[in-house]
């Protein structure tokens, strides 16, 4: 795979007099939910909602701890590849794929200029913003909270849950809709899931999340083309518990449980009866017999051969 840089489809952050960054990313997002029928409501396994609408592999991976995401282009076939990093931050981990599907939607690939000394670019800022009103549209959350007072982290608390974003995406959608103000919303933004999860009972809804998060997980067509192979009998079960990141016992149980297995390999013979078809080859070895002669070796060799 070929990492691509600057190479948009479409304009840049910078490109659009007058459209900010956090703008475009918006724009972006309502039209990517509108195209693929996704309405307004939460978005369930991102992976599988990325894979099916755009055709882009996806792929949670072991990485280091301070490695989230990234998109990747082949430009020889056209291929975009999004790699996100297994955690136990499974909100981290979805907001990071919706920002990589957001540099897809852009075209960004791996945008090299990722900033100044603490200043993101436009391109990284118009992902984020992209990857916020992905996962919480503010007409969907308006929807959720209708004409709700909020007033306290309870109500936060069911943001988070609902639409599976951190306290920070939450707290800006809520400033952004009208509902806090910038005071709240800083105070918010410093609040973790953990923190909302345990004081408000969905502790263990949190940990099946981290749970599922924290899982190595191949493209879902590659894995499906592997257990094809699988079945026609040319690939092992050890390719599928590699490509899975599971033990060879499990992935052999799960295959079997859903009824597959290798296909029997039926070994054909000939009939004998066939060979008397073939054609006779004449073999003269006179011309080796006389090289190998001229060579000093045609006592030897005819000894070999029974030539006295």
């Amino acid at each position: 795979m070929t990492i691509f840089t600057n190479m948009p489809s479409r304009p840049s952050a910078t490109s659009v007099p007058g459209v900010t960054p956090e703008a475009q990313g918006r724009a972006a997002a309502s039209r990517f939910r509108l195209e693929h029928h996704l309405g307004i409501q939460p978005l369930g396994d991102l992976v599988a909602v990325i894979e099916q609408a755009t055709g882009v592999d996806v792929a949670v991976l072991d990485a280091g701890p301070d490695e989230h995401g990234l998109t990747m282009c082949d430009p020889a076939h056209g291929t975009v590849f999004i790699g996100v990093a297994r955690t136990r931050h499974p909100m981290r981990q979805r907001s990071t794929l919706a920002h990589e599907l957001g540099h897809v939607q852009f075209g960004d690939w791996a945008a090299d200029d990722a900033g100044s000394c603490g200043q993101r670019s436009p391109v990284e800022v118009r992902a984020d913003a992209f990857a916020r009103h992905l996962l919480l549209p503010l007409d969907g959350l308006r929807q959720f909270l209708a004409d709700l007072r909020v007033t306290d982290r309870s109500v936060l608390s069911a943001v988070v849950q609902r639409y599976l974003v951190s306290p920070a995406v939450a707290a800006i959608a809520l400033e952004q809709a009208g509902y806090i103000d910038a005071g709240r919303k800083a105070e918010w933004m410093g609040v973790t899931t953990p923190q909302l999860a345990v004081r408000f009972g969905w502790i263990d809804q949190y940990n099946a999340l981290q749970a599922d998060s924290n899982r190595r997980r191949a493209p879902q067509r590659l894995l499906s083309r592997a257990i094809e192979g699988y079945a026609a009998g040319v690939l092992s079960a050890q390719v599928i518990a590699n490509l899975r990141g599971v033990a060879l016992e499990a992935a052999e149980a799960e295959l079997a449980e859903a009824g597959i297995g290798p296909a029997a390999q039926q070994t054909v013979w000939a009939d004998p009866a066939d060979l008397a078809d073939l054609p006779d080859v004449g073999v003269d070895v006179t011309e080796l017999d006389d090289y190998l002669r001229d060579a000093g070796d045609g006592e030897e060799w005819a000894t070999e051969t029974g030539k006295q």
